[in-house]
This record gives structure tokens, sequence and C-alpha cells, in this order.
């Protein structure tokens, strides 16, 4: 059985039939040495109340000095104390019209127990408010005035369960001992938790199984107990120190949403949330390089009104691109007017900007991986076979790539790292690909990627396992001067 303790105002709140674990008043968590000293519990505080100042409050404040896990955070038990924290573009409100239309009552109420519910029509919106509150005990009140919607979310005590749902709390208790605690962790081999999120299902992933394999390694070399999770485990995020970003990033889907979770909960986090909403883009970048006058190719930016910009800046062939493609996708070739007005009508379909780029080719693109503000690896990326990208995606999701060649930082082109490193700098101190093209004018700056590919076979063919390492000894970094800076 891992280190687990329930943690209960009084033990006469524990009932006969909840499962048998270690139990503990609220009196005693605070007051017993033996506590203090454990610096490996994992607490579940199922205070009567977690108002400010009372004694649940205290627990969850006094185990996250002790440095225990606990569930919930004080941060947590502040956000509930807050009014609203979902808005009507949520979606939840629209949910609950739908879900309870008929219903005469003018309120209607929903216990969530470790996202979980009784009511089978609400688990999407008890597993989403757990997502957002992560507390053990929580209760949902819709009220109708004139129509129905989501009026409050509090936490509730474990004296407020009904006889009738104290088998699913039961359960629901079990459930997230197994899921927490699958593979029970050794506090004295490690010193923190890493989660690698990843996509198992994604067909041009940022990282290869076996880099992904080499993190893991790596990672627990420098003393961390590196997990990797998907998006299903949104709920489970703050078990864990640091988050490592191995799947490509969207600002409208789930990498971003754990990315800023992770930022709230005080984790490290590769990307940041920040580098994701710059990088991810490109008109942003845009405007970001040409502010600090970085060379970049002839680029302007369009709305559907000023399209002759594009030719008479551009010129012809003209490449259009979508703010937020990837991976060469959202990147069109226009080689005339006709083209330019097919292609960029489609595009304001989805965004009411969009990127003008003057074509430059060149046999390769070079790539420049900087983390924390320094050069990792320099690679060279070659264009598809016949093909004007490094990537070209054929009809039925068919794609074909060009080859890479990596060499050592130092016997890269000096201006080609050096305009790479302060096109990044721009953005943050995180990890980034800068893809550059060495024109006869010069060294451009095609775009700064966050979350760039480190592949197996690929990006570490000069520094081989060392590549990992380097990432790894970053994040461990990072997590000592935080704990340095709590002690201090």
């Amino acid at each position: 059985m891992p280190d687990v303790i329930v943690v209960v105002e009084n033990q006469k709140d524990w009932k006969a039939d909840f499962p048998q674990v270690r139990v503990t008043t609220a009196k005693e968590y605070l007051g017993n040495p033996e506590f203090v000293q454990d610096n490996g519990l994992y607490v579940i505080n199922l205070c009567r109340s977690l108002a400010y100042l009372g004694m649940g409050y205290y627990c969850s404040l006094l185990a996250e000095a002790r440095g225990h896990r606990v569930i919930p955070s004080v941060r947590t038990s502040q956000d509930l104390s807050r009014p609203a924290a979902f808005s009507p573009r949520d979606g939840l409100d629209g949910r609950a019209r739908r879900l309870l239309r008929g219903l005469e009552s003018r309120r209607y109420d929903v216990n969530v127990y470790f996202g979980t519910c009784e009511e089978p029509a609400f688990a999407g919106i008890a597993r989403e408010v757990f997502d957002t509150f992560r507390a053990p005990l929580l209760r949902i009140t819709f009220r109708r005035a004139p129509q129905w919607r989501l009026h409050e979310v509090r936490a509730i005590g474990i004296q407020q369960i009904p006889a009738s749902q104290r088998g699913t709390f039961a359960n629901a208790l079990e459930e997230a001992f197994s899921r927490r605690w699958r593979e029970p962790r050794s506090p004295r081999q490690y010193q923190y938790d890493l989660a690698i999120l990843y996509d198992p299902e994604e067909a041009l992933p940022p990282s290869n199984k076996k880099a992904i394999k080499k993190f893991i390694e790596y990672g627990r070399n420098h003393g961390l107990d590196v997990e990797l999770i998907t998006q299903r485990d949104f709920a489970r995020l703050s078990e864990f120190d640091a988050l490592f970003i191995r799947t490509t990033t969207q600002v409208n889907q789930f990498s971003y949403r754990f990315a800023r979770r992770a930022e709230r909960e005080g984790m490290v986090v590769i990307d940041d949330p920040l580098s994701i909403l710059r990088c991810t883009n490109k008109v942003y970048l845009a405007e970001l390089l040409n502010q600090h006058k970085i060379n970049t190719p002839a680029t302007v930016i369009l709305t559907e009104d000023n399209l002759d910009q594009a030719e008479e800046i551009c010129g012809y062939p003209v490449v259009l691109k979508v703010p937020d493609g990837s991976f060469s996708r959202g990147v069109s070739k226009a080689e005339n007017r006709r083209e330019l007005e097919r292609v960029a009508t489609d595009m304001f379909q989805h965004s009411e900007l969009i990127l003008a780029q003057a074509y430059t080719y060149t046999e390769f693109d070079w790539r420049v991986g900087v983390l924390n503000r320094k050069p990792i690896f320099v690679s060279k990326y070659f264009m598809a076979k016949k093909h004007w990208q490094i990537v070209k995606h054929g009809p039925r999701g068919i794609r074909s790539a060009g080859t890479a060649e990596t060499l050592p930082v130092e016997k890269a082109p000096k201006n080609v790292v050096r305009t790479a490193v302060r096109a990044a700098n721009l953005i943050g101190d995180g990890l980034y690909g800068v893809d550059l093209k060495e024109t006869p004018n010069g060294i451009v700056v095609i775009e700064v990627n966050d979350n760039p590919n480190i592949d197996c076979g690929v990006e570490d063919q000069f520094l081989g396992d060392a590549l990992y390492g380097l990432v790894m000894r970053e994040f461990r970094r990072r997590l000592d001067e935080i704990t340095f800076a709590s002690k201090t």
C-alpha cells in the first residue's frame, strides 16, 4: 500500500462502508511529529470545511510546507472561494440546459467525487469541473432563472455525502488510489517527478519512440522519475513537479491547456504557455522579428483587403501561411494572381490574418536547437525530393520528407548560430528550434518553433545520448532552483 493518508476532522466521519485506508484526524496530522518528518506522504484532505484559516485550510497549507502531495491544494481551496470560474463560452450552461430540459425545479445539484458522479449524463461536466478545481469532493449547482445555468462550484465535506452515494464515493476513492499509485515511486531513488506529455497516435510527433525512451532513461539518471502521460491525464498533472511537452503544440488544443495548468501549479514546464502562444502564430513572429530588425524573407501580413501588397512586396512565386501551421502544413505557394486569390480565400476561412513571404528556395534549411538561451544542436534539413518544402504532404495522407544531417555547433556557420540564438531569445528561455536559410542577401530567419523535433537518429547524430542528458539536466537545474528558493 502506498504511503497515503486521508485526513478528516472527526474520526466518526469515516463510515464503516468506506475503504479500509489509513485515516487520521486533522488535529493529529497538524500536531504529530511523525507527519512532520515523513516528507513522502500523499494527503487526501477530506475535512468538513476548507474555509480560510480553518482546520481544513491549515491541513493543506502545512502539507505543502512539509513537501507532502496534497489534494486539494491551498490554491484550489482559494479558487473555490471565489465566484464563477466558468464563462458561457465554456459551453457548460448550454449543456446544462440540454440535460435539465423539462425539469420543473429551479435548482439541481451534482456531487462530484474525484471527477466522477452518479449521474452518467453529467460525467463529462463532472470531469471538466474536476479538471479545473482538483478537489476530492465538489458540488456543482445549476439554477434556472429563467434558463438553466451553472450557478456555482464549491467544495463539500465528507459529512455531506448522502448515504445513497457512499458506494460511488468509495469506488472513486479506490480508483483515485490505483490511478495515482499504479507505479509506486521511490522517493529515495528520485528527487522529482517529471511528466512527458505525448500522443501515441500522432503521425508526426516532435520525438520518436526511441527518443522518448532516451528522455526517460536520462531523466532518471538525473534524479527525475519520468512518466509518460496523455491528454487523458489532465486531472493528474499536479502530481508532478515538471512537464515536458512532446506532442505538437497548438493554442486551441490540449497541449496548451496542459502547459497553462502546469504553470498555474508552479511546475517547471517546457514549453511554457507564453512560448506556445508566441511561436505557434506566424503573424506574431513576423511582427516580432521585424521589430527587432532580424532579417527574414520579404514578409507582409495580409487581410482580405490588401492582397496587392503580396504582389508588390513579395512578388511571385509567393508563399502563403496560416498563422498556426506546423510541419509544412498550412503553407502554400502561389505562382500568380489567380492562385494567390484562390489560396488566400481558402485561408481566410480559418483566420482573419495570414502571412505572405517571398519565395526563397534553398537546398536545405538550417535548424538550430536552443535551450535556455544556448545552442545545443545544429541540423541541416534537406527538401523533400522534387518538392520545395522539407515535408511533402501528398494525397490520402501520404507524406515524404527530406534527409537531415546534424553537425557540431562549433562547426556550423557562426552567423547562423548567432542569428538563431538572438531570435530564440526574443521568445524566452525554453526549448526552441530556429529555422534559417542562407541566401545571397545573407542569413534570414524563417520561423522560431517551440517544441522542436528531437528525434533519435536525427538531431542527436553528433551529441548522441548527451543531447537527452542536456535537456534533462536543464529540468533538474530549474527544479533545484525552485527547491532552493523555497527553503530560503
